[in-house]
């Protein structure tokens, strides 16, 4: 495939995703957490074993898109959980975890599956991804018997039925979409372009990419439990919730700023370090733009919110994958999108700024965890 082509599929995936996101809140909402979580991984394990099975280009950009449509209720579904079963204090914490499995995944996956491609075939590779997933849900419905995701309120909370209006009238729900899209873009174009930056920039392929992806989404880890922790400690110092999420949300956007000296550099280190360091800083933000949905958004709203936030990220990520593409293909480089990337965070920040002057969070979620 051609630059051109590979992000034509890599919008696509992102197209599935995006509709995706517009039911899965829904769904995350209406199931609950117990269900909603192992419906999920169901259903994308069915779309990943369907990627043994595609043939031609059409098939494949098929079963991409409906990879990307599953894939989309794990975003409401996992923010949902955590704000069912964490106090607000804990909560950046279980985003940071949450997001530091993901990155796990990323550092596992370009060690591992590179082997598992040899040995059985990039089809069977998807096969194995879809067999683990069904066990998993399996696993939940075992695990889950008996279990009550309900989330503590005290008696004196705020009634929250008035505060259940459409979700798109409220200035909460804009901040979030808004602070997705420019976030996750950047996101977006180092999944689905790292390795293409690692082999122009220093002839990297193959298995040769597996070091250096995995130390990037390493510092994709760091930065989701440090920015996570750090959030939990502050905030059980008593220091207030807007100053806390704004804060770290600026030291993490002010972290990707170097990302361009990567493509100046000739220091392969520096400029794995580089990347490491801005997907830290993404992961941080992104951990605290989910806390922050938690901490000012009624628990019955989280999953639409979440999910149409993840939508408007998605549709940020469709247009940097196209935009990637074409940039590359016109022979303009890495340079453009790195400088793009290096403002997107401080201008998501500055976005909750203009709609959310001073985050308010709901009357009665502040407690001890449950």
């Amino acid at each position: 495939w051609s630059d051109d082509d590979y992000g034509t599929l890599a919008a696509w995936f992102q197209t599935g995703a995006a509709v995706g996101f517009l039911f899965s809140g829904w769904i995350a909402d209406r199931l609950g957490v117990k269900w909603a979580n192992p419906a999920g991984v169901a259903a994308w394990s069915v779309a990943a074993l369907l990627h043994g099975w595609a043939l031609t280009i059409g098939q494949f950009t098929a079963v991409r898109i409906a990879l990307g449509a599953t894939e989309a209720m794990g975003t409401p579904t996992g923010a949902k959980t955590v704000a069912a079963v964490l106090s607000p204090r804990w909560r950046s914490t279980g985003f940071g975890a949450t997001n530091a499995a993901s990155s796990l995944g990323a550092i596992l996956a370009p060690l591992a599956i590179p082997a598992v491609a040899l040995a059985f075939g990039w089809r069977g590779t998807f096969v194995a991804a879809g067999l683990f997933g069904l066990v998993w849900a399996g696993g939940w419905l075992i695990a889950a018997r008996g279990v009550r995701f309900t989330p503590h309120r005290p008696a004196t909370a705020t009634p929250l039925t008035a505060l259940d209006g459409p979700i798109l009238r409220d200035r909460r729900t804009w901040a979030v979409a808004g602070a997705k899209i420019l976030s996750d873009a950047t996101w977006w174009l180092l999944l689905f372009w790292l390795p293409d930056f690692f082999h122009r920039q220093f002839g990297l392929s193959g298995v040769a990419l597996g070091v250096p992806l995995a130390i990037a989404y390493g510092g994709a880890a760091v930065g989701s439990l440090l920015g996570g922790s750090v959030s939990t400690r502050l905030l059980g110092k008593g220091y207030a919730v807007d100053r806390v999420r704004k804060g770290i949300m600026l030291v993490a956007a002010l972290a990707v700023v170097p990302i361009p000296f990567a493509l100046l550099t000739h220091d392969y280190p520096l400029a794995i370090a580089l990347m490491a360091l801005a997907l830290a800083g993404h992961q941080a933000f992104s951990t605290n733009l989910f806390a922050l949905i938690a901490d000012i958004v009624p628990q019955r709203r989280v999953g639409r919110v979440t999910a149409f936030g993840s939508f408007c990220g998605n549709v940020g990520g469709i247009g940097i994958a196209k935009v990637a593409g074409l940039t590359l293909a016109a022979g303009l480089g890495y340079l453009p999108l790195l400088l793009f990337a290096s403002v997107a965070y401080l201008a998501a920040l500055g976005w909750i700024q203009l709609l959310l002057p001073r985050l308010q969070p709901l009357e009665g979620t502040t407690g001890d965890a449950v």
